[in-house]
């Protein structure tokens, strides 16, 4: 069952280092270059530097992480961090605009007490790989802290743990602070032995299905399993600073993530109708990289997980594909390890049907992956760019030739998947908005 734990965090002084949205930083995996240049110079003790400590020439190898516990271990020194007095629940919440709607996501960030994936109440929904993971451990290594939140769900569908959270901090004024994007991020520590035991007590025989940071998660369990080894375990290593959200909060938002593919030949609406046979069925639906608009609305009114949006450069076309019974089973076919709900999702569609038997395409560098209609059009008209873009490629201006759009895998399909022992394909999943890194960290004894 999942054990969860008040912890006294380190947070900021803020009369040491002023606004706290001065020092605050999205999470490591979505900071460019460009944005972590720009974290560097918004203020000298922003935890960008914590969290993705930048490569200065002549660095040695792993010199980047050990700047980083420097940093962390001089800011404690100094008084740029301080730890609580006592420990404490944090309840978190953040208002966002999205669709012309304002949303609140709430939710509290506490210690859960780590369980192997595969051995207790604590799911995953994603793939997870090597050289992520062992960044987050050498990251994890030099600052002995957890330094950024994993996301986490629990059902929740009378909010009583909710409800009983904002009864506890309505009088309470919060900690706040306002990202590049516009979200509103409010922060209220809670005290008392009382209403932490009572809340740790309501979530015990609940599931918790992790959302966004399994690579930190699975770190986490690599860093306890190499102190243990060491003979230097410490209780708190024990436990991972997480967020957590009932999965019916209205504010749990989950967007899609489309693909611009790099390293493919030209092709057209007639070579894509030619290679998917009767496993779809086609449907034009306009020209030009503007054309994506009226496509995703149609997709997204429907919201099927069986209907890809597919854009061919060589001949500036969009198809509206929609999977059939011929499709699912040659899916069935190809993906037989796999269940019935992994099989439904439109990335696994796209990905292990469209792009891997169809279309023959297995081998192909990372995708530029976009999250609203306006960048794909934008990324159509652009092209592969020169430079380090969110996802850590580097582009060489070349157009892309082929584009998918894909409806977002739901809470409900996490919560399927999951239950299988299953895990989505990367990318199947983008909650908005991000948790901010630098509200409080989580030392690990």
């Amino acid at each position: 069952m999942p054990n969860i734990q008040a912890f006294r965090g380190l947070r900021y002084d803020l009369g040491v280092v002023g606004a706290l949205a001065d020092v605050v930083a999205p999470p490591y995996d979505v900071i460019n270059a460009t944005q972590q240049e720009t974290l560097y110079c918004r203020h000298p003790k922003n935890v960008v530097r914590l969290i993705l400590n930048r490569d200065e020439p002549g660095d040695a190898p792993g010199a980047k992480y050990e700047r980083a516990g420097h940093f962390l271990r001089s800011w404690l020194s100094d008084g740029t961090l301080a730890i609580e007095n006592q420990p404490m629940l944090y309840v978190y919440h953040q208002v966002f605009a999205w669709g012309g709607q304002t949303f609140t996501r709430r939710g509290f960030l506490s210690r859960v007490r780590l369980e192997p994936f595969g051995t207790g109440k604590i799911y995953p929904h994603e793939e997870t790989h090597a050289k992520a993971k062992q960044d987050r451990f050498l990251l994890t290594t030099a600052t002995r802290t957890n330094l950024s939140p994993i996301f986490g769900m629990y059902p929740d569908p009378d909010k009583a743990i909710q409800i009983t959270l904002d009864i506890e901090v309505a009088a309470t004024p919060p900690l706040e602070a306002t990202d590049d994007l516009g979200v509103i991020h409010r922060l209220y520590p809670l005290p008392g032995a009382q209403v932490q035991a009572k809340i740790a007590q309501m979530i015990a025989d609940r599931a918790v299905y992790i959302a966004d940071g399994h690579h930190r998660y699975e770190t986490a369990c690599n860093y306890r399993d190499a102190r243990l080894k060491a003979g230097d375990h410490h209780p708190d290593c024990d436990y991972v600073l997480m967020m957590l959200v009932g999965m019916d909060d209205p504010g749990l938002i989950v967007l899609p993530t489309h693909r611009l593919f790099r390293g493919v030949a030209p092709l057209s609406q007639a070579d894509l109708i030619r290679r998917v046979g009767d496993r779809f069925s086609v449907t034009a639906f306009g020209h030009g990289p503007e054309a994506a608009a009226g496509l995703w609305e149609d997709i997204e009114v429907g919201g099927s997980q069986e209907v890809l949006g597919i854009y061919t450069a060589q001949d500036d076309c969009w198809s509206r594909l929609e999977l059939t019974a011929e499709g699912m089973t040659r899916l069935a076919e190809i993906a037989p390890e796999h269940c019935d709900h992994w099989r439904g999702l439109g990335v696994s569609i796209l990905h292990r049907l469209l792009m891997d038997d169809c279309l023959q395409l297995k081998e192909l560098p990372t995708p530029k992956y976009v999250h609203s209609i306006e960048e794909m059009v934008e990324g159509l008209k652009r092209g592969d760019e020169v430079g380090r873009d969110a996802t850590g490629q580097s582009g060489d201006g070349q157009p892309f030739q082929l584009a998918a759009l894909v409806m977002p895998a739901s809470v409900t399909d996490i919560e399927g998947v999951s239950q299988f022992g299953e895990r989505m394909p990367a990318k199947s999943t983008y909650f908005y908005p991000k948790l901010l890194s630098g509200l409080v960290f989580n030392p690990l004894g």
